[in-house]
């Protein structure tokens, strides 16, 4: 897939970038084990993006001069979330949020039960700030592929409920956020 079918980036500047992009797995599908049924993958479900290709969205242009980016990554692409960031124009900061999704998946390792939302920053912590006691952990089941718990956009709203926020590679609409990506168009 390549990243020019996207639509135009907007010409607005936002406090708040989130973003879950459609990491390229390269066609590799989830097993449940030997004996089992193919649980899908992400090419099932839409098209996925190589590394390079997610690198070259100009991000840098919709973020504010203070801005932070929530960025989604699951563990195997983790060494290519934070090349994204950086090379999207925002220096590392930390790990933002783990989901305990509550069910496992198969890992080649551990089973796998977790996904990170890591972020970070572009000048300063955006002001003014809201709530400063939001928790890292949310344990939530996981429902359809790939869709993120809304705990985790309740509490970046808590935290900075006065910025502009974009949701980036969005599948639907929320009140408050501008959305962008192949399934939030015309949604």
């Amino acid at each position: 897939m390549s990243a020019a079918p996207f639509p135009p980036l907007p010409d607005h500047r936002y406090g708040i970038v989130y973003a879950d992009p459609p990491w390229d797995y390269r066609g590799q599908l989830q097993h449940a084990g030997p004996g089992s049924e193919d649980t899908g993958g992400a090419v099932r479900h839409y098209p996925t993006v190589p590394l390079e290709e997610l690198k070259a969205l100009p991000v840098h242009r919709i973020a504010a001069r203070d801005c932070l980016l929530f960025l989604w990554s699951t563990s195997p692409h983790l060494d290519q979330a934070i090349q994204l960031g950086k090379a999207w124009g925002f220096a590392w900061a930390t790990v933002a949020f783990v989901w305990d999704k509550l069910r496992m998946n198969p890992g080649h390792y551990t089973m796998s039960q977790c996904e990170l939302c890591l972020v970070f920053r572009r000048g300063r912590i955006p002001l003014p700030r809201g709530a400063r006691n939001v928790r890292q952990l949310v344990r939530e089941e996981r429902r359809s592929h790939s869709a993120k718990p809304e705990e985790v956009r309740r509490r970046i709203e808590a935290m900075f409920p006065e910025q502009p926020r974009i949701e980036l590679f969005a599948r639907r609409r929320a009140p408050g956020w501008e959305a962008w990506g192949l399934e939030a168009v015309g949604a």
